[in-house]
């Protein structure tokens, strides 16, 4: 399956979420800890919580089958589907950027992809592009991509994988030109639309954690469960977008940090409750 399909599911806006965006993110959080299998029963009463009715789960779940992302297959009787073997690679490496704050620092240095791909492959070429930027990169110039030092490992094992590699020279390089950095930087990323994206997120959520910390009753582990899928699914394109640059080198005001914090205090208040309501889905 192309990474360019799942990015799609990967980059729905909170206020667009997609059924299919939902199911990914089910099947990223619960189905793996199953042997990355859901009955499609379950399947359809998690999405109810969620206000998918059923044709709607059926549609999304045989695009995702056709996708490459799901696979039916039936267990103990029961018909459900399962990760493919690629999609348990794609949330395992995405489980690296979603649950991870891994910020760079100046000492670092930089790592430069620079690529040339024939235009008789130029389905390479967008492929190529779409993994750096979903690896964090910035554009230099034209061929010449730019990422923080510590992402080198992660770049050459997802470029090895999906049969890149052989188009691309990766350079360790320190920033030797005459101005500063930082205004560099501004140019390489577009930082300000992906600070709106924190922004739009935080609007969002902030009213949901404050809700949550206003209950004083028993939880309701439904509520926790559909919150907890949409934040998450709000948040997971965010780390792809965000290169992890060191602090040094962001605009004031930076609302990523601000809005990673309230994404990790979500999951510690609506991780346990959440996960309770599954097992009892599961089991009914």
């Amino acid at each position: 399956m192309p990474d360019t399909d799942l990015a799609e599911d990967l980059t729905t806006a909170p206020s667009e979420t997609r059924p299919r965006a939902l199911i990914v993110t089910i099947y990223g959080l619960y189905a793996r800890e199953m042997g990355g299998w859901l009955s499609i029963s379950a399947l359809i009463r998690l999405l109810d919580r969620l206000g998918v009715d059923e044709p709607a789960v059926r549609s999304s779940i045989s695009r995702l089958k056709r996708r490459g992302l799901l696979e039916a297959e039936r267990v103990d009787g029961r018909a459900g589907y399962s990760l493919s073997s690629r999609a348990r690679e794609i949330l395992d490496e995405g489980d690296r950027r979603i649950f991870d704050r891994t910020r760079a620092s100046l000492r670092e240095g930089w790592v430069l992809a620079v690529f040339s791909v024939p235009e008789s492959e130029r389905q390479k070429r967008h492929m190529l592009r779409s993994r750096l930027t979903w690896l964090g990169f910035g554009t230099v110039g034209p061929g010449v991509w730019v990422a923080p030092g510590h992402l080198e490992a992660e770049t050459r094992d997802v470029l090895e994988r999906q049969g890149l590699a052989d188009y691309v020279d990766l350079f360790r390089a320190d920033y030797l030109g005459f101005g500063g950095v930082e205004d560099e930087v501004a140019k390489w990323w577009d930082l300000d639309s992906l600070d709106a994206l924190y922004r739009e997120f935080l609007d969002v959520f902030e009213p949901v954690l404050a809700g949550w910390k206003a209950r004083r009753n028993r939880d309701d582990e439904g509520e926790a469960f559909a919150d907890y899928v949409r934040v998450l699914t709000a948040w997971r394109r965010l780390p792809y977008l965000d290169p992890g640059l060191a602090p040094e080198l962001l605009p004031r005001k930076w609302s990523g940090a601000t809005a990673a914090d309230l994404f990790f205090a979500l999951q510690r208040r609506l991780e346990a409750p959440a996960h309770r309501h599954v097992e009892a889905v599961r089991a009914s």
